[in-house]
């Protein structure tokens, strides 16, 4: 995976290009696309909200990286996305808790896998300490 093939800078932009996308998508009003016959077609809710966090996020300063979901990563990518060490990574891998496909003998693994397992390990941790404050809560503590 190339990221910078991803990778959306602010700095890419013409001077004021971003204030004026913010200015547009802040109205309220959806944006439209229109084609070269000058055919109109109001952007569908769904990417215009995803315009408007990429907007938003580009003004805090940040870069954008947009990845389809069938985008592959190496095993050392992937641990690093996750915030882990590669070999508890492939651990993880191979006692099944992500699945996981080779490309010869190197594990590869997909980027909706890794969000599915990423959204599973935050809501075991949100569990967890909910039981917990429950638990300190009931001991009066």
């Amino acid at each position: 995976m190339k990221m910078n093939d991803h990778r959306l800078d602010a700095s890419l932009l013409g001077p004021g290009d971003l204030e004026r996308l913010a200015e547009m998508v802040g109205r309220g009003n959806r944006p439209a696309l229109v084609n070269a016959q000058g055919v109109r077609m109001e952007l569908p809710q769904p990417i215009f909200e995803m315009l408007v966090h990429v907007v938003q996020q580009m003004q805090l300063g940040k870069a954008i990286v947009m990845l389809p979901e069938e985008e592959t990563f190496t095993t050392q990518a992937a641990a690093n996305h996750l915030g882990m060490s590669r070999q508890y990574f492939v651990t993880l891998l191979e006692s099944g808790q992500i699945p996981f496909h080779r490309v010869g003998t190197h594990r590869r693994v997909y980027f909706k896998d890794l969000r599915e397992y990423e959204q599973r390990r935050d809501a075991e941790r949100r569990q967890g300490l909910s039981r917990l404050f429950h638990e300190v809560n009931a001991a009066g503590l």
